[in-house]
């Protein structure tokens, strides 16, 4: 990259305007502060959070739902109050929600040996024995959602106030799967649904994952709604879009034009008592540098090796982090596809045993998904090979490979989609999510970028160890309180 021609002076430099970015620009501007830059690669901010636009309306580019947030989430509470999606009080117990963003029912089905049950957990043809097992599972991963130790829940969201308690902390020493094992659960079905569940969430197989992680994908959520049952989540055509647009928005409104896109930060160099961020803009080919008092780091861990001058201990650290490649196609119908015999459609489908998880369907909300055009949204999580090459996997095959490969899978559910298929649009991310290998959510690595450091702060869901909204925006804002503080600013909490 050439030298910057020009030097400016800010007192906060964020740098990505994912979730988390965003959200330490949102409550930075929300505390009445305004002198700070978002510098984001991208054309548009949302990171995950974005959504694509087609003839059949938006569908997202990847993150498509927000499950009903917890009581410890006060930051998403606050942020959905906001944006008037959360209606009445945010802290009450069971707060009432829009029924515009609750997800129409019914809400998943899966395809399994050519019919579609209803929910996600094989049932049809399910021996007493792994029917007994999946009793004793849910029950166990209850008994870990209603447990507290000294005020604090077991697993938590956000994580960070989760137990410490050792036996728990633990359980980041195994992976999901052999404490499975471990605990009796030989259930060939419910090993494929935890493996599901893990391939969706953390984008890798149950082998793979850090128990602690696994468990808390079950037990962490107990969010009530007054109009919605526990398990119901906010979604939209467009997926999560409508939550970083509203971030993006409120900036706007309380800060200016403060979020810059088509901006790659390409160096940080800590000079003296400030941090110097370079930022290469390739549509006007030059160079800027960023001087700021404090730096939020709200893009990827895994690029600090690469941006960061100097620090080789953490360069180390963030070396340690693994991520999972991902394959998102985007698929324009003409109209439904014909349908296999079973429950009828659902906003979420999923596939079993297929390489694929499944689709969610983006006219679902509007309640008339068997009337005109419609999008599904497929999702492939390459798990079925290391990180390293499914992101070769990635980059070396074709769109109409991944295109043909996909519309083969979905034949099997859907036997005239390649007949009412207009538009098939693929998106590759090749470090989708940060991936909970054992070890890592109390591992000292991760523990190094969760610190209060003098001039940087480091604001990503990788901070906590994997990739939910409600851990990015977490990590944003408390970003952006410390650096608050730094600086001698007052501000009421959104942690609090």
């Amino acid at each position: 990259m050439p030298s910057p021609t020009e030097t400016e002076h800010v007192r906060v430099v964020i740098v990505g305007a994912g979730v988390a970015g965003l959200s330490a620009g949102w409550k930075l501007a929300k505390a009445g502060f305004n002198d700070f830059v978002i510098a984001e690669l991208e054309a548009q901010p949302g990171g995950n959070s974005r959504a694509g636009q087609g003839a059949a309306g938006p569908f997202p580019l990847a993150a498509h739902y927000l499950p009903i947030p917890t009581q410890e989430a006060v930051a998403v509470r606050e942020l959905l109050s906001e944006l008037g999606v959360l209606i009445g009080d945010p802290r009450a117990e069971q707060p009432r929600y829009d029924e515009r963003f609750l997800c129409a029912v019914p809400q998943e089905r899966l395809y399994r040996h050519g019919r579609w049950e209803d929910g996600l957990v094989p049932a049809v043809g399910i021996g007493a024995d792994e029917r007994a097992q999946y009793k004793r599972f849910f029950g166990l991963m209850e008994s870990f959602k209603r447990r507290c130790d000294q005020g604090r829940r077991a697993f938590a969201l956000p994580m960070a106030l989760s137990s410490r308690a050792d036996d728990l902390v633990a359980l980041d020493r195994q992976s999901l799967r052999n404490w499975l094992l471990a605990q009796g659960f030989d259930s060939p079905h419910l090993h494929w649904y935890v493996d599901y569940a893990c391939r969706d969430d953390f984008g890798t197989r149950a082998d793979a994952v850090s128990a602690w992680a696994g468990i808390h994908y079950f037990a962490c959520r107990n969010g009530q709604a007054r109009d919605a049952s526990g398990d119901a989540v906010l979604t939209s055509p467009g997926g999560n879009a409508w939550l970083a647009d509203g971030m993006a928005r409120s900036i706007r409104e309380r800060a200016g034009d403060r979020i810059r896109t088509g901006s790659l930060a390409f160096r940080v160099i800590e000079t003296g008592d400030r941090m110097a961020v370079d930022v290469w803009s390739p549509t006007e080919q030059r160079v800027t540098r960023i001087e700021a008092e404090q730096l939020i780091w709200a893009a990827p861990l895994f690029l600090v090796p690469h941006v960061f001058a100097g620090n080789a201990s953490l360069k180390a650290a963030a070396a340690t982090f693994s991520y999972a490649p991902w394959l998102v196609a985007n698929l324009t119908l003409a109209r439904f596809p014909a349908e296999r015999s079973g429950a009828g459609v659902a906003w979420d489908n999923v596939l079993f045993d297929s390489p694929g998880l499944g689709y969610v369907v983006s006219t679902h909300q509007q309640m008339r998904v068997r009337a005109g055009a419609t999008v599904f949204t497929y999702y492939r999580a390459l798990a079925e090979v290391d990180p390293a090459a499914g992101r070769a996997l990635l980059l070396g095959t074709p769109h109409e490979t991944w295109a043909e490969q996909v519309l083969a899978e979905l034949e099997g559910p859907h036997p005239d989609i390649r007949q009412v298929a207009v538009r098939v649009d693929t998106f590759r991310l090749g470090h989708a999510m940060v991936r909970p290998t054992p070890g890592l959510i109390w591992g000292t690595e991760r523990a190094r970028f969760a610190g209060d450091f003098p001039r940087v702060r480091f604001a990503h869901a990788d901070v906590s160890g994997f990739s939910l909204f409600e851990e990015a925006q977490y990590r944003g804002i408390l970003a952006a309180e410390r650096t608050l503080r730094r600086l001698g600013r007052d501000f009421v909490s959104s942690l609090a």
